[in-house]
């Protein structure tokens, strides 16, 4: 179910996040429709942010035209998923390497957060807080590297990762594997050795691209994407 929300100044960019999450945690699975009557009446909001959160969607990818249908979640797109992965193996290891040489100790105190919040979430089965400190995770060191380009282009991107990123996270020993591979990558921004930050991030991406496409590739065989 799809939370309430409360009128605020910000109600398009709430209700945005909210139509957002839901789409990327399943609750509106690919190919469902979307009216901003259904919506409105579910988020117990008016139909004008609605129809504005709506048309920044369908600008970013995640709601289509359907025709007579109206707009529809668009369906996970295994070509999208693997330009991603090419443009992350460019940017991240360029982000792991920038951040090792800006740690400061409230950044390393700020990672560490982050890391004990996911191990907390792989220990209690927790499936949206494992996915929200992965993501947490690496927008933290988009954040460290300096670069002001990077969070926001990759922050974009991550949201159509979270689509696939539950079902990998499921499998407790992938989503412990995980977590292993982040202290590991932390242990070398703390060290300050960028190059070995480099390195593993790379290696992480390698083995996490194979995990996700392996998702998708599953989902577009038996017909859920």
């Amino acid at each position: 179910m799809i939370q309430v929300l409360t009128p605020t100044a910000t109600l398009v960019d709430r209700t945005y996040q909210a139509i957002l999450d839901a789409i990327c945690q399943g609750t509106l699975v690919p190919g469902e429709r979307l009216t901003q009557n259904s919506i409105a009446e579910r988020l117990e909001v008016s139909r004008q942010p609605v129809g504005q959160a709506l048309a920044l969607l369908k600008a970013r990818g995640f709601v289509a035209e359907g025709g007579r249908r109206g707009l529809v979640v668009v369906p996970l797109d295994l070509g999208l998923f693997k330009e991603i992965y090419q443009l992350r193996a460019a940017i991240d290891p360029m982000a792991a390497r920038l951040a090792a040489g800006r740690m400061s100790i409230e950044d390393e105190r700020d990672g560490r957060e982050i890391i004990r919040a996911g191990i907390r979430a792989c220990n209690g089965g927790k499936l949206d807080a494992l996915v929200q400190a992965d993501v947490d995770f690496h927008a933290w060191i988009y954040q460290l590297s300096g670069n002001r380009l990077v969070p926001e282009m990759m922050g974009h991107y991550w949201n159509h990762l979270r689509r696939a990123m539950g079902e990998v996270l499921q499998s407790s020993g992938k989503a412990q594997m995980v977590w292993v591979e982040h202290q590991e990558i932390f242990r070398a921004l703390t060290g300050r050795d960028g190059e070995r930050a480099a390195r593993l991030t790379q290696a992480h991406l390698e083995s996490n691209a194979a995990r996700v496409m392996a998702v998708v590739e599953g989902r577009e065989r038996a017909g859920l994407t």
